[in-house]
């Protein structure tokens, strides 16, 4: 049986040890579904990073030196151990980010125990290459870690991205400083707690504060070696500063404004749900993924529209530890303005139609808590603030088109890249298509998650680099080095 019990840890892992900041201070962590705060966490400044990233360096000689299927089984219990405080973990994420247990948290969780067992799994491939130079010369390379490594994530799927920087990080010999959002800590807190049972001390180190004094600080260290960084495109610009300076190299999983492309052969359904799923709506629309920009052609156009409203209207909006709820809450109140402005915007453009949706109710058991509605709207172009900005809540915008030159010329008229969605039962149509949208990933019937084991990743502002994949653990965690020898010497 679970452990179902929730008693979030509040402390931050530093050198082996839990602690409290440096200066005493503590950040308050709310509840998005009654705005009230359930818990407080240490507030990490530069003195944290500091003795945070000294703690990883002096770790980083012996965990390197650790055989890496040794690291690899290091990870493979800790998943089995995340597996087994599933329903503890998921409780603690559908509290402080507000996303609903059953439709998110829930899968989250499971999901952060496939990560370390698929990462612990690939600990033999950090494989070098022999080169035939000759018979006189031996030339190899090998893959080796970096160092220390600096990682910082957001709030919206806390658990399941820590896992995504520690357990590839881990797997090839290189130690991390993680610094978790300031809204969405404890998850991450516990996750630390279950790893370090199994770690030697200092090779996990897990900071909480704001990104201003805890976030740039890490940034900054000079003892970081690498930095990996999933976030807003604005903040990732920030990183790739600080990396350049230092010439430090740098992973960036950053916004996106992806483009669903309905063809009128698609009129069913099936597509209807893909269309709901694509857009992350059980997740509040709070995804870089999220399918936010809907082009559905013309002859098809009202009718699809009718058929998305009817579904998405059975979504239950409500308490995210309630079983039954579908969408929970959006996770501030800084946030929850911003997607209130979206809407409020929409709602006073004359060329826009409110199909579903609207503002926030402002009575009743929804009122108390940061819940946004679903809200569709129907506009003829792409050019508008919201057919462009990243949102980053349930504010979806469908927009016609006639030509298919046309869709593929609106939904590449972004400076995004990250994921896109195609929609045919004419497969070659839907492949040349895919083909031709800027996106780093591409999925044709379809709404998923990203799967383990695929190379996830966006193109033009939406970042550099691939996460989720072997080929993005050797790419952003090893360094590649030659070694050529002379097996031609003379005899003594």
């Amino acid at each position: 049986m679970q452990d179902t019990t929730v008693a979030p840890a509040s402390r931050m892992l530093l050198g082996g040890d839990f602690v409290d900041s440096a200066s005493g201070e503590t950040i308050a962590v709310r509840n998005p579904a009654n705005r009230g705060i359930f818990a407080h966490v240490p507030r990490a400044g530069a003195e944290d990073v500091d003795r945070a990233v000294k703690a990883a360096a002096g770790g980083f000689e012996t965990w390197r030196g650790v055989p890496p299927r040794e690291r690899g089984r290091m990870l493979l219990r800790i998943a089995d151990a995340v597996e087994a405080k599933t329903e503890a973990l998921a409780r603690t994420i559908a509290t402080e980010t507000g996303n609903a247990l059953r439709t998110q948290a829930r899968p989250e969780a499971a999901l952060t125990a496939d990560i370390f067992r698929y990462f612990g799994g690939l600990a033999s491939e950090i494989k070098g290459e022999t080169l035939p130079l000759g018979e006189h010369v031996l030339s190899y390379t090998r893959r080796e870690p970096i160092g220390v490594v600096g990682a910082i994530i957001p709030w919206n799927a806390p658990v399941l991205l820590a896992a995504l920087k520690i357990a590839p990080a881990l797997c090839t010999g290189n130690t991390i400083v993680l610094k978790a959002a300031e809204d969405a800590p404890l998850g991450v807190l516990m996750l630390a707690a279950i790893c370090e049972e199994h770690l030697p001390p200092a090779v996990l180190n897990v900071l909480t504060g704001y990104g201003e004094d805890c976030g740039a600080a890490l940034s900054a260290h000079p003892g970081v070696r690498k930095l990996s960084f999933t976030g807003s495109t604005e903040v990732g610009k920030l990183i790739m500063e600080e990396a350049a300076r230092r010439v430090v190299p740098v992973s960036l999983e950053l916004g996106g404004k992806s483009p669903s492309i309905v063809f009128p052969d698609a009129n069913e359904d099936w597509v209807v749900d893909g269309i709901i799923a694509a857009m992350r709506f059980t997740r509040q629309s709070q995804s870089c993924t999220a399918g936010s920009r809907l082009f559905l052609h013309s002859s098809i156009f009202d009718e699809f529209l009718e058929k998305l409203v009817a579904r998405t209207s059975d979504l239950k909006l409500g308490d995210p530890l309630d079983e039954s709820t579908d969408m929970g809450a959006i996770i501030n109140e800084k946030q929850f303005r911003k997607v209130c402005g979206y809407v409020e915007e929409g709602l006073d453009r004359s060329d826009a139609r409110l199909v579903m949706g609207g503002l926030p109710p402002e009575s009743g058991p929804l009122s108390e808590g940061f819940f946004a509605r679903p809200t569709i709207f129907a506009d003829a172009s792409n050019d508008w603030r919201l057919a462009r900005e990243e949102i980053f809540g349930p504010v979806l915008v469908a927009i016609r088109w006639d030509d298919v030159d046309d869709a593929i010329r609106m939904a590449n008229d972004s400076h995004y890249g990250l994921a896109a969605f195609v929609w045919s039962r004419d497969i070659g149509q839907a492949l040349r298509t895919a083909h031709r949208v800027e996106a780093g990933w591409v999925q044709v019937n379809q709404g998923m998650g990203q799967v383990i084991g695929q190379s996830y990743g966006g193109v033009k502002q939406s970042g550099i680099g691939r996460e989720f994949s072997l080929e993005g653990m050797l790419d952003s965690f090893t360094q590649k080095k030659s070694v050529t020898v002379n097996l031609g010497i003379p005899a003594p």
